[in-house]
């Protein structure tokens, strides 16, 4: 009996010390790890790495950038039943523990000492919250410990609803998806509450290891694991036997998904980020959530983006077609599965669908698409019309026989066209449109190739090409600037130029090697004739015409200094075209083109907020202004700050405030006094051309839709539009630059080698029908806008023959429009009743 009585107090005696030894130990490490811990509270500021995502005007998605893809869920967003399956999975015990679950860690206990090595950490969702914020994943004790501890002063800080909110949103699910939301889109393509339960639970189940249980990489591995989850909230009474059957039969249909973008606009979202990485860096471009508002279309997009696509397809088709793809044979003999599947691996471009013969007929085929829909393409969806390409000036005879075109086993493209598929083939070709709104700058649509998973160059920024012809308009203005008129006589005969610059001499001609003879410069320009714009250059003088370009905004020092610069040899992105000819288009004021209207930050404060200088042709620019003249500027006496104004006073100002002024930046700063917004005026866009020389090169150019080399645009039947085609020796380049009062589009085609383009394609015949398609649905709701007559423009009848005022009387008269000091004489000498222009003949006249 002593010696049982002195054992039990041995042995109670070991467990104190044991006991007394672990409790030193624990306080040792919690006194030593404590001070080193980072604050729980830092959770409540926490700043989740989220994707810089890139919206249309409208609010369409159009990019998303960032090494995690993650779109935060408030709590009350989060499915009950996704929460049930995560904490069957997890954490049954969530709600019930402080942070920290003793059961668990037992187990993981056990489990070490019956096998020596870590089976599992015994981890609550809040432990891994805390490891996955704060702390590495290394498998040591002191982890464990630092582990512990954070959870149970996450738990004392945090309510439960918060740590799960927090642990949807910070988890990482494989793939790049961080945070739930990202991981149902990405496996499935929806949201999180559009998901069925066997699909929460097989997103839950990857949280176990993402590498491991992914249905992407192991998708036998990921069904065990989500089956074993329906199981448990069987178990646990969370589902019903019924649900849980259907459940775990259901087979899964998880696969890749990328952003879920509303607008495919890719080369304008690559330039809204690189402007954004350029303003706030790679880190916080990337990670904290920035939204990007640019100020395109989505509508005027999508259409900008099938009108070039479209523009190449038709273009590319003409010159004849080069053959399959590739040949694969004859077809599998145990169906055409295994076709498919490889169908599922060619990329698509510009929406032309690859596709494998599988039978040929007399006037048909039959053909299977990756989709496996079988197609038969009948003889006139371009079975006819595949005549061989042999160069960029010569065809086959048309084909006469389907397997004159194809063979069974032949890898080629479908283009859907009227609700039909064409045979078509990826062109070789690349073209690029520019839409930019002329009051401010702003772009509308950009397009910078046929396809940016093809090529990303962005053509409409990064290609600068020689305009030809529509350069024109430019030198014409400076003509217009110095002395000529619309109905000033050049002579358009042959001409023979000794410039060094052009290595010897230059014989330019006309295309078609045709010549007029003494022409009027209104019709020069509609024709297009070039030997008239270089004797125009060569009276003006280059200086004059490099003053006029600088004040369009392009680069003087860039310019070359010879006479080939009158036929567009000075090379020029889309963009600087389109900015050039936003002058034409709003009467004569220089505006920068801008992507980025806005940026914010992930809770929608303001970052940046574009202010562009805008047109405003009612107000005096401040150059203008006169000292202390009240009233003068109209934008800073209605936005001045004063005190408020009578009733009387704002309704009277609001009466004169100028439509072009709506555009309007709203800051968030408050104003002095703190009581709400200020508004502040947008900067004026500068004069650079005056308004009435605005009005006649308007004139002239809306001459070339009506009656000129763009006529082809009149199937707009619009009266208020305007432009100039431009092709380029070989010929190599087609452009075609046109605009209406609300909008300027710029549209470019050529080879990214240079190589030629084929004999009988212009500007008119290739640019000309993409901007046309455009234009067509961008102007459909714009009523037209008549030009605005300024003062000092007025109207007389004028022989066309020699440009003179024409005599009362003349049955041959025309009428034409002159700034009021410019008109011309009459006709013989005679007296100008107007008073206002020379009787001398400007020199020009005499060539």
């Amino acid at each position: 009996m002593p010696i049982k009585k002195s054992y039990l107090r041995v042995l109670f005696w070991l467990f104190i010390a044991g006991s007394s030894a672990s409790l030193v130990v624990l306080g040792g490490l919690y006194l030593y790890l404590s001070p080193k811990l980072p604050p729980v509270e830092s959770l409540r500021q926490v700043q989740l790495q989220t994707p810089l995502r890139v919206y249309s005007s409208d609010s369409k998605l159009i990019g998303e950038f960032g090494e995690q893809r993650r779109t935060p869920l408030r709590f009350d967003e989060l499915p009950d039943l996704y929460i049930k399956a995560l904490l069957s999975a997890e954490d049954a015990e969530f709600y019930d523990h402080p942070g920290v679950s003793i059961r668990g860690l037992l187990r993981a206990t056990s489990q070490l000492l019956q096998t020596g090595e870590i089976q599992s950490g015994g981890s609550t969702l809040t432990m891994q919250l805390a490891r996955d914020f704060f702390l590495s994943r290394d498998q040591v004790f002191s982890r464990k410990f630092n582990e512990i501890l954070l959870a149970l002063q996450i738990e004392n800080e945090l309510t439960k609803q918060e740590i799960l909110e927090l642990f949807n949103n910070k988890m990482y699910f494989g793939n790049r998806a961080y945070g739930i939301q990202a991981a149902a889109q990405i496996y499935y393509g929806k949201d999180l509450d559009e998901l069925e339960l066997h699909q929460w639970a097989m997103i839950v189940g990857v949280l176990k290891a993402p590498s491991a249980y992914n249905p992407l990489a192991n998708l036998d591995r990921a069904m065990i694991r989500r089956n074993w989850i329906l199981g448990r909230m069987l178990e646990l009474e969370h589902i019903d036997e019924q649900t849980y059957q259907t459940a775990v039969n259901t087979p899964d249909n998880a696969r890749y998904h990328g952003a879920t973008l509303e607008l495919y606009a890719p080369y304008v979202a690559e330039l809204a980020r690189r402007e954004v990485v350029d303003r706030l860096g790679t880190d916080a471009a990337y990670n904290d959530g920035y939204r990007v508002y640019t100020t395109i279309d989505s509508r005027h997009q999508a259409v900008a983006q099938r009108a070039v696509v479209d523009g190449l397809v038709a273009y590319d088709w003409r010159h004849g077609y080069r053959g399959p793809e590739e040949q694969l044979g004859s077809p599998p003999e145990d169906g055409l599965e295994r076709w498919v599947e490889l169908l599922d691996d060619v990329p698509v471009f510009g929406g032309l669908e690859p596709a494998l013969v599988t039978a040929v007929k007399e006037q048909s085929v039959q053909v299977v698409l990756a989709s496996g829909e079988e197609v038969e393409l009948g003889w006139e969806q371009g079975l006819s019309s595949a005549r061989r390409y042999f160069s960029e000036n010569t065809r086959s005879s048309a084909p006469e026989t389907a397997s004159d075109v194809l063979a069974v086993g032949d890898l080629i493209r479908l283009y859907r066209m009227d609700e039909q598929w064409h045979l078509r083939q990826i062109p070789v070709a690349q073209a690029a449109l520019v839409a930019m709104d002329p009051k401010d700058g702003a772009l509308r649509s950009l397009v910078g190739g046929f396809d940016f998973r093809q090529s990303n160059f962005n053509r409409a920024l990064q290609a600068s090409r020689q305009p030809g012809s529509s350069f024109k308009p430019f030198v014409y203005t400076a003509a217009l600037q110095n002395g000529f008129t619309p109905a000033t006589i050049v002579n358009d005969s042959p001409v023979v130029i000794q410039d060094a610059a052009l290595e010897g001499a230059w014989r330019p001609e006309n295309d078609g090697g045709t010549f007029l003879g003494p022409t009027r410069l209104r019709e020069a320009l509609y024709r297009s004739r070039n030997l008239v714009s270089i004797r125009v250059l060569r009276n003006i003088g280059l200086p004059a015409l490099i003053d006029t370009l600088e004040q369009f905004g392009f680069n003087r020092e860039e310019l070359p200094r010879n006479l080939s610069l009158a036929l567009g040899s000075h090379a020029m992105t889309p963009v600087q075209m389109a900015s050039g000819y936003a002058v034409f288009a709003n009467g004569g004021f220089r505006v920068e083109p801008y992507l980025v209207s806005r940026i914010e930050d992930d809770e929608g404060a303001p970052v940046h907020q574009a202010r562009p200088a805008t047109v405003c042709r009612d107000c005096k620019a401040p150059e203008e202004e006169e000292p202390n003249a009240p009233g003068d500027n109209l934008i800073a006496d209605i936005y001045a700050t004063e005190p408020e104004s009578e009733p009387e006073e704002e309704a009277r100002l609001d009466s004169e405030r100028p439509a072009q002024l709506t555009l309007l930046e709203e800051l968030e700063n408050g104003s002095a006094e703190g009581e709400g917004p200020v508004l502040e005026p947008l900067p004026l866009a500068p004069r650079v051309m005056d308004e009435r020389t605005a009005f006649i090169i308007d004139s002239m150019l809306r001459d070339v839709i009506s009656r000129g080399t763009g006529r082809r645009a009149r199937v707009l039947g619009r009266g208020d539009i305007a432009g100039k085609t431009g092709t380029t020796n070989g010929p190599r380049d087609a452009w075609f630059a046109g605009y209406s009062p609300q909008l300027v589009t710029v549209a470019w085609l050529g080879f990214d080698q240079n190589s030629p383009l084929g004999r009988a394609e212009y500007g008119g015949t290739a640019a000309l029908p993409i901007w046309i398609d455009y234009m067509r649905a961008a102007l459909a709701d714009k009523p037209e806008q008549p030009a605005q007559q300024p003062n000092g423009i007025v109207t007389v009848r004028i022989n066309p023959e020699n440009g003179r005022r024409a005599r009362p009387g003349d049955p041959d008269a025309i009428f034409e429009i002159f700034r009021a000091e410019n008109v011309p004489p009459y006709e013989n000498g005679g007296s100008n009743s107007n008073g206002g222009g020379e009787d001398d003949a400007l020199p020009e006249e005499l060539f």
